[in-house]
């Protein structure tokens, strides 16, 4: 399985082991983006961190993380469902270069307006709950430095996060405190205290290159092959945007013939181009046609005559 994700848990349920590594499923975000070096990257290691975060989640919906930027990158978003299915965008403000050397804070917070958003989107036909929606002011010079602050300011959960992307691979790393059990006596806080700073050395030691090159076990057994971790299946990770030639065409339906007709006149074809995955959709003259052919049909007047 190339693309997976694996949760472990330590043996006193004091805190929680989990990893991620994609292959397939970011390069297939990948094959219609051209996105800059740095954008690429932060855009991989915010897809990692929402799958090490979605899993955790209980419920039909979807987690939507957004940076959303005042500098030259106007927003990164990503979206990892239930089933831990991920689709991702960036979005560049015209005229605004890249920086070689940009960091997360003078691409995205150069006038200190930029935002950290986490949404939690229920699925409506499965569910009653409401959407959640968690605003914060974008601070951390990392990806995995955002989330942390967030988890622990607003989640109240202890959690630490490595992540890398490069264009083949991202993957990711998380450790988080799991709460305390009612009832604990302090020799038991003190214990769960002592594995918690342990198991944050340990991984402090990863690289950036093992969580590219290395499988998720692998990884896990070489920071922590002393602990005895109790391992969970693995649970496939895939890109799915929804997006579909037939999607595309109800769209132009929409805009009606007239309209559709309009943009005609001014070109040889309509070409579409999906915000999320950039997959691009072209419709000709002959293909608007059919739009409209198919979704009417044919219909008889009271003269007989054809529409």
């Amino acid at each position: 399985m190339t693309d997976e994700f694996k949760k472990y848990l330590l043996p006193d349920h004091s805190t929680r082991v989990q990893a991620v590594r994609l292959t397939e499923s970011w390069r297939t975000g990948l094959s219609h983006q051209h996105y800059p070096v740095l954008i690429q990257q932060l855009l991989g290691e915010l897809v990692s961190a929402a799958v090490l975060l979605a899993s955790n989640i209980k419920f039909d919906g979807s987690l939507v993380l957004q940076l959303q930027g005042d500098g030259p990158v106007a927003l990164l978003v990503v979206e990892c469902t239930a089933d831990l299915s991920i689709r991702a965008t960036a979005t560049l403000r015209e005229g605004h270069e890249i920086p070689a050397d940009g960091g997360l804070q003078n691409l995205l917070n150069t006038q200190g307006n930029g935002r950290f958003i986490v949404v939690l989107d229920p699925n409506r036909e499965t569910t009653d709950l409401k959407p959640y929606q968690g605003v914060v002011p974008l601070e951390g010079d990392t990806v995995a430095e955002v989330l942390q602050d967030y988890m622990r300011d607003s989640e109240q959960l202890d959690t630490r996060l490595w992540l890398a992307s490069s264009s083949d691979h991202t993957a990711g790393l998380l450790l988080q405190r799991l709460p305390d059990h009612g009832g604990l006596q302090s020799e038991g806080v003190d214990a769960r205290q002592e594995t918690w700073e342990r198991i944050n050395h340990l991984a402090t030691t990863v690289k950036t290159q093992e969580l590219l090159d290395l499988d998720t076990d692998t990884l896990v057994h070489r920071l922590f092959w002393q602990e005895d971790l109790i391992a969970f299946d693995p649970q496939p990770v895939r890109w799915h945007c929804p997006c579909t030639r037939e999607r595309v065409a109800n769209m132009l339906r929409a805009l009606g013939r007239e309209e559709v007709e309009d943009i005609l006149s001014e070109r040889e074809k309509i070409d579409v181009v999906c915000n999320f995955c950039g997959k691009p959709y072209e419709f000709d003259a002959v293909d608007c046609v059919s739009l409209f052919v198919d979704n009417l049909g044919p219909t008889q007047g009271e003269d007989g005559s054809v529409h």
